[in-house]
């Protein structure tokens, strides 16, 4: 087996570019909070194989948030942790067990309305930030991230009403989502997508991204928790609302600009 850089499926331009993308999209993350996962897949969708973006993007997303994890290990509510890992067993191996086509606009109108509520609608009850809330947070969350890909918001913004200092948010939302994608490469792999003609590309874009989260960990340090719980806010309203037009777009409600 010959291991290469860029697989075949991508030119060395390309890849030369979504390394670079690596880098920003993890400062991104670092620095604000969340965006930089889902602004990644929507650039690695325009050039990978279908088949390949959401396992692909989830090893590249378990490398970058792991990184993210160990550089802000001190910080982690590891009380949330403990109630969140259950419910990613639980949901991805529903997930895997059902592994079927789901309808994707349902799942992107979903998620950023949810999103939009958490973030500008009224406080949750304190009881689904319990034990049992963290638990169907992260089962659905879980189950979601193997169809769409694009769950990191949702946690995000469910982290943030539990935390309002920023290391606590983005050490805490690193470690769930390094969680949440630890399965992908179990479920894709005995689904049969072939992680050895990717794994180059993979580790490149991981080392990459580690680079971009210490540089965003630097400009988090710069900001107080109020600066940044109002960029927090404005970034995962964007992603909402650019969820819900690709959930319109995904179910033929308005065309496509491009």
């Amino acid at each position: 087996m010959e291991l290469t850089l860029v697989p075949e499926a991508l030119s060395p331009g390309v890849a030369l570019f979504l390394l670079a993308c690596s880098t920003l999209t993890s400062m991104i993350t670092a620095s604000l909070g969340a965006g930089g996962g889902l602004l990644l897949l929507v650039l690695m969708a325009s050039w990978l194989p279908p088949t390949a973006i959401i396992p692909v993007h989830g090893m590249i997303q378990l490398g970058s948030n792991a990184g993210r994890m160990v550089l802000t290990w001190k910080h982690i509510d590891w009380k949330v942790i403990a109630a969140f890992a259950p419910g990613v067993i639980a949901g991805a191996g529903i997930g895997a067990w059902l592994l079927v086509n789901l309808p994707e606009h349902l799942w992107q109108l979903a998620i950023a309305l949810f999103v939009l509520y958490l973030c500008w609608g009224p406080a949750l009850p304190r009881a689904a930030f319990g034990r049992l809330g963290v638990f169907l947070a992260s089962g659905l969350t879980s189950f979601i991230s193997l169809f769409v890909g694009a769950t990191g918001p949702l946690v995000a913004a469910f982290i943030k009403q539990i935390h309002r200092e920023r290391f606590a948010t983005v050490a805490t939302f690193a470690t769930a989502m390094t969680l949440q994608h630890l399965p992908k490469a179990l479920v894709f792999g005995f689904a049969g997508f072939v992680f050895a003609d990717w794994l180059v590309f993979i580790l490149a874009m991981v080392a990459f991204g580690f680079a971009g989260t210490w540089l965003g960990l630097h400009v988090l340090r710069s900001m107080g928790n109020r600066w940044f719980t109002l960029v927090f806010n404005v970034m995962l309203t964007a992603l909402a609302l650019r969820l819900l037009w690709q959930a319109g777009i995904t179910a033929g409600w308005w065309l496509s600009p491009f």
